[in-house]
């Protein structure tokens, strides 16, 4: 009966977000094919995900596999590591932080895949690079080798056909010396060239470098002639980035003693570059920026040890079509209400339209293509991968099938483009499929890898994408939109906004440029929802992995920051709006990973502290690694477990849901019960604190930090509640009640600021992007106006000092931490940042959104769209203290809104509507029969309620 209670329930509330859900600003629209891949528009079915283009002549649809990683299991877990804790920590006490890192460095650190091999391997394998003789001759012929432009300022990763390349490539180009420099030593400057180079001028090497320093090397006169000279650079590259990577100007050679200068411009938009000699004689620079030609060596050296694996793109399918140049009435949208993606225009009087989806039903990315006219479609359609290890065959006479084998890892992964057509022919003809003269096609891609669980890689590929596709072709394009729009509206339509018109004549591209709050308040509105819509699209609950950096997005085969599960802050604020934007199920595969987590992390605890339960540093991977990364000064933070644990809570008291509290309150407990066997005396205060730790990613290895404080604190807090209401643990509830009143509690500073150390040390300079010592503020509740006001001012102070810039996950954190100080003109402040243009001048290194409403760190990440997302509605309706708080930061700017389906913390489900700045009505469902509390500013109301019952009152909070 109860479980069909709750079914009524959720459909009621589906059905009243429903009719408003439709009237939204829902759709992101542009003029043009995209340009650049953050000009492309996301879709995804939390498994598969696909950025289309929607060019004209040549369609690209690149995709991934969320389960598609570099590496393999295996121990990330350094043996001994425990043997150093005590001594890293006398260190730190003592004061000697730099002796603590070294060591730290050396003895503590997580465990690098092949780090034992890899030393010897990698001198004979460079030896043998370096044994080649011929390349750095003048006289050496060339002519069969490639062009490629230098500098590759990104890293040649950029370069067509050298995505995700490591190993030797040479360069050659040639330079003219004038008859006035002769007799005269020159200077070369290369720039930065990642990681070695070998630099010859006319077959005399001239200068070798390890490492990213700039090249500077003197080339001696008696080794240049008058005319011309021969450059020749072997580069060494093993991981990451390679290549030539400085701006253009620093590429040139230049009279030994002469001082260069630029005017700014840039190189490429009129830059002048000119030097000026010991007489005062104006001398330009020879400019070596370019086509340089090249050949790669060995694209197969000794795999590079890492210590953590990277998320990977799948590959590309590209449709080219046979069409005319021209195209009028050309669109671009994406419908985030109905997860449906569209390119439309008209070419010589025939209108083709192309439709997009990513169907969890059906498994597969689905493209249908129709033509006004009949036999109008044209086209061949293949796949590409950047994957080294790679094939693609023919699998019957509508299918090709793409293989891949991860290159560095074990894994393998198979994908299937099968295409039909109602009309005209479809033939495979050299592994790519070709259509002609039809006038409806369907085509549907599927991808899958060997990825079973992160101890399992024994999984069928193959089969599962013949099963999924098999099912998929027996439906009609119509059948499989109809299916795919009511799975994904299950999830989207629980919840409306409407914050005030905007402009939907305008491109979205175009309306970020000259958005304002006070002009286009849909856009806001949109940009919330688009975060909910990418939060589907990358996290269903049969997920087999969460959210990662990039939700299941990336075209790179080297992502930044490996496109991993920063644990630090970035996972978890991937799931900031699960809750309050009524997207709970979406949290499913976080809460897996939780649970897969506290196993591998109990392996870390054993070995690297020598402690019970579990521990989480700051990034993991999908393989679970839990250890120590990167390095010491910012890779030993001991918050990962404990935080996570708090989207446990959270869950819990959004929902009430005791069965999930039994299910994972061994996850709490065990985090628990690492710090309970961890936390030592300050020598100096005698309160309990971590060590060693870091304040992410901030002043190096130190002893408990703020940041580690306020969440082993919220920690035991919330296990100590979940063992009263689950009637377990007495003793151990007593243990965390007496090592709760022990820990070291939160200071204020010289400068009235809240301290992020143990220490009164802070900057007020110091503009750092996290503000890890706020944590206390948002997401925890260690700081509350109602609690702990004077420390609620101290936050305030330090976030003042700290200031309103950051990039854009740092951006999205300060919104909510705004909205939690109760400054609604300010969090909008730094919303409207947050949307301000990624692509122009100073807002480039600073956040902000691409040109598909992405968010930038830069690069992109995706957490900064959710925690936004988040931080509007925290703006909106807040209750973490026991109430429900009704728009306790609205901003000026938002005068009349309305919401439907936003959640509170009790099992509340909330329609609200304002005009004018006044609260006029609010409509509160109970999911579970609790007492309701609802506060609007100095007004407070309760009321018992019961489950499944709807209570409406108005805006002095008096019942309707």
């Amino acid at each position: 009966m109860k479980h069909l209670l709750n079914r009524v329930i959720i459909v009621l509330l589906l059905l009243a977000a429903a009719q408003n859900v439709f009237s939204q600003d829902l759709k992101l629209w542009y003029k043009k094919p995209a340009e650049k891949w953050t000009d492309a528009l996301p879709i995804g079915n939390g498994t598969l995900g696909a950025m289309f283009y929607g060019g004209i002549s040549s369609d690209r649809i690149q995709f991934n596999e969320q389960t598609l990683w570099s590496g393999s299991p295996r121990k990330y877990q350094r043996d001994g590591a425990a043997t150093y804790l005590p001594e890293i920590r006398n260190l730190l006490f003592a004061g000697k932080q730099a002796e603590a890192e070294a060591l730290a460095e050396k003895h503590f650190m997580g465990k690098k895949n092949n780090e034992d091999t890899y030393p010897a391997d990698s001198a004979a394998w460079v030896n043998k690079m370096r044994a080649i003789n011929g390349p750095q001759q003048q006289s050496f012929q060339d002519v069969a080798w490639k062009i490629m432009k230098l500098p590759t300022e990104q890293g040649w990763e950029k370069a067509p056909g050298f995505e995700g390349l490591d190993g030797a490539v040479w360069f050659r180009t040639i330079f003219e010396v004038p008859a006035d420099w002769k007799g005269k030593d020159l200077l070369l400057s290369l720039g930065r060239v990642r990681d070695i180079d070998f630099t010859y001028i006319n077959g005399k090497q001239i200068g070798n470098t390890s490492g990213t320093a700039y090249r500077k090397y003197i080339i001696p006169a008696a080794d240049l002639h008058t005319g011309t000279n021969v450059l020749a650079i072997q580069v060494f590259n093993f991981n990451d980035k390679g290549g030539l990577t400085s701006a253009a100007k620093e590429l040139m050679i230049y009279p030994v003693g002469v001082q260069v200068s630029s005017v700014k411009g840039g190189i490429t938009s009129g830059e002048t570059i000119s030097g000026v000699d010991e007489k005062g004689t104006v001398i330009k620079p020879i400019k070596l920026a370019g086509n340089w030609k090249y050949w790669i060596q060995d694209a197969n050296p000794p795999a590079y040890p890492s210590y953590q694996a990277d998320y990977l793109p799948f590959g590309d399918l590209i449709l080219n079509f046979k069409t005319s140049s021209q195209v009028m009435d050309y669109k671009r949208d994406l419908d985030i209400g109905k997860a449906v993606a569209t390119t439309t225009y008209n070419s010589n009087g025939v209108n083709f339209t192309r439709e997009y989806l990513a169907s969890d039903p059906a498994k597969a990315i689905i493209i249908h293509l129709k033509a006004s006219k009949p036999g109008q479609i044209n086209m061949v359609a293949l796949l590409q991968t950047s994957h080294k290890i790679s094939s693609v065959h023919q699998v019957d006479a509508n299918t090709i099938a793409l293989d891949v084998k991860v290159q560095k890892g074990v894994l393998k992964a198979v994908s299937y483009l099968y295409i039909k057509a109602l009309s005209g022919t479809v033939k495979v003809i050299n592994n790519q499929i070709s259509i002609s003269k039809a006038d409806d096609v369907t085509i549907y891609l599927t991808a899958a890898t060997s990825f079973k669980n992160y101890k399992d890689v024994s999984g069928k590929p193959d089969e599962i994408c013949k099963q999924a596709l098999q099912a998929a072709k027996t439906k009609t394009f119509a059948q499989l939109k109809a299916q795919s729009i009511t799975d994904y509206q299950q999830y989207f339509n629980t919840f409306s906004v409407n914050l005030g018109p905007g402009k939907v004549d305008v491109p979205t591209d175009e309306r970020i440029k000259t958005y304002s709050v006070a002009f286009d308040p849909g856009l806001l509105a949109l940009y919330m929802q688009y975060g909910r819509y990418l939060l589907i699209s990358c996290s269903r609950p049969n997920s087999k992995l969460p959210a990662n950096l990039q939700g299941i997005w990336n075209d790179q085969m080297v992502p930044s920051w490996g496109s991993k599960f920063t644990t630090n802050i970035n996972l978890q604020m991937n799931y900031w709006p699960a809750e309050e934007l009524n997207l709970t199920p979406c949290e499913k595969p976080l809460f897996k990973m939780i649970s897969q987590l506290a196993v591998t992390g109990a392996q870390t605890a054993k070995i690297h502290y020598d402690a019970p339960g579990w521990i989480l540093h700051h990034n993991t991977d999908i393989w679970l690694g839990t250890a120590p990364i990167n390095a010491s000064n910012h890779g030993i933070w001991q918050g990962g477990a404990a935080w996570l644990c708090h989207q446990l809570w959270e869950h819990y008291l959004y929902t009430g849901d005791i069965d999930f509290l039994k299910k994972h309150y061994a996850e709490m407990k065990g985090a628990a019960e690492f710090f309970v066997s961890t936390l030592v005396k300050d020598p100096v205060t005698g309160f309990l604190i971590s060590t060693p730790s870091n304040s992410p990613e901030h002043g190096g290895l130190v002893a408990g930090p703020t940041m580690d404080r306020q969440i082993i604190r919220d920690l035991f807090k919330n296990c100590i509640s979940a063992s009263e209401i689950l009637k377990t643990d007495d003793a151990f509830r007593k243990t965390l009640q007496e090592k709760y009143a022990q820990i070291a509690p939160n200071k204020v500073g010289k400068f009235g600021q809240l301290q992020e150390w143990m220490e009164d040390k802070d900057d007020t300079a110091d503009t750092h992007r996290h503000v890890s010592h706020l944590w206390g503020v948002y997401p925890g509740t260690d700081i509350t106006w109602d609690s702990t006001p004077q420390m609620m001012k101290a936050a305030e102070k330090s976030f003042q000092y700290r200031g309103d810039e950051g990039t854009g996950w740092s951006l999205a954190w300060k919104v909510n931490l705004m909205a939690r100080f109760k400054q609604g003109d300010h969090a909008m402040l730094l919303v409207n940042k947050l949307l301000s243009v990624a692509e122009n001048g100073s807002a480039k290194e600073r956040g902000g959104v691409y040109h598909n409403l992405f968010d930038a760190h830069p690069p992109f990440q995706i957490d900064g769209n959710f925690g936004g997302a988040a931080g509007i509605a925290e703006m909106l309706l807040q209750s973490q203290q026991g109430y429900i708080d009704l728009l306790p930061a609205l901003p000026s700017s938002l005068p009349d809104g309305e919401l439907k389906g936003i959640c509170a913390r009790g099992g509340f489900v909330l329609n609200m509507l304002w005009k004018g700045g006044k609260l006029q009505q609010v409509q509160v469902t109970s999911k579970i029969g609790r007492e309701c509390v609802l506060k609007y500013g100095d007004m407070q109301t309760s009321f018992k309620t019961e489950a499944g019952k709807t209570y409406t009152v108005n805006g002095l909070l008096k019942t309707i």
